[in-house]
């Protein structure tokens, strides 16, 4: 079925890759994200900017979010408005629609808190932690709402998405890669915590492997998870950073903070059986192309900085 796809948060990491890869594949996207101009600016808290929006829209996935664990912490107002009333607003409009479309939810690993077993899988039990896992989980909950009234939507929860030189600079694999290269301090806070760290391109071909599934009238799966499955101590995150480098950087170590999961790692059977989705990029590729990265765009800015 032909139309359009609209992306929200499209502007985001997840999004601009996404975006990327379904226009490659002739598909129509439009985005939706309060950082652009023109056209496209729109902020999900708006009903009048999402209704308008989804015009013509056959399917939405939607990326859009105060996405930082610390921001959460920091505005939990904020944070509850965009995430848990800005996706109630896309719902309410779907549902508004004389062709319902299909729906995407992004939501993340820190749904489930400190799982008991490791690897999780996505029916673990969910137990949210801070004020951005429960946005999440409410997110989640508005999904299940949705699907009781007809929606064809679903959930995807996602885990330590990195790979490009855009992200938030404060982001663990971005500051590390950044750090490495310029032969600066890596600080780790709490270097025994244990994340599962997962590639964009991983990521952004497994959403839109979902988007071709959803686009050819298929049923709404289950949550399904995009992680690599492969369990990364930050600690080794660090040491591994100064390796490909080839970095003369020190590690310092500092307390983890309060409201962090201390242990995560998923099990992506489920994306494999459903999509055929595996992750093909390893943590130790993906770190040797993003620091290959920030060493162009580092040598850009100082050639311009010298002219």
């Amino acid at each position: 079925m032909s139309g359009i796809i609209l992306i929200t948060g499209s502007e985001g990491l997840v999004g601009r890759a996404l975006r990327q890869r379904l226009e490659l594949s002739r598909m129509e996207v439009r985005g939706l994200d309060i950082r652009v101009g023109g056209a496209e600016t729109g902020d999900v808290r708006d009903p009048i900017d999402v209704k308008n929006a989804l015009r013509g829209c056959i399917g939405i996935v939607h990326l859009a979010a105060v996405s930082r664990v610390v921001w959460g912490e920091r505005d939990p107002d904020l944070c509850w408005k965009t995430n848990v009333e800005g996706f109630r607003n896309v719902l309410e409009a779907a549902d508004q629609l004389a062709i319902k479309p299909w729906v995407v939810f992004a939501s993340s690993r820190e749904v489930y808190g400190q799982p008991e077993q490791l690897p999780a899988n996505e029916e673990t039990v969910l137990r949210p932690v801070n004020v951005y896992a429960r946005t999440k989980v409410a997110g989640e909950q508005l999904v299940a709402e949705a699907r009781g009234r007809g929606l064809r939507a679903c959930v995807i929860r996602l885990s330590n998405v990195y790979g490009c030189t855009q992200d938030h600079p404060d982001r663990v694999v971005p500051a590390f890669a950044r750090a490495a290269l310029l032969g600066e301090q890596l600080r780790v806070d709490g270097s025994e915590h244990t994340f599962d760290f997962t590639h964009i391109d991983d990521v952004a071909r497994g959403i839109a492997a979902l988007v071709d599934l959803l686009s050819h009238g298929i049923a709404a799966p289950p949550a399904i998870h995009f992680v690599s499955g492969v369990p990364t101590t930050l600690g080794q995150l660090a040491n591994l950073a100064i390796e490909v480098a080839e970095s003369t950087s020190m590690v310092t170590h500092a307390p983890p903070r309060n409201f962090d999961v201390a242990k995560f790692y998923g099990c992506p059977r489920r994306a494999h059986s459903l999509l055929g989705w595996t992750p093909r990029i390893s943590l130790r590729q993906g770190l040797k192309a993003l620091i290959n990265d920030f060493s162009g765009v580092h040598k850009q800015r100082t050639a311009k900085e010298a002219s």
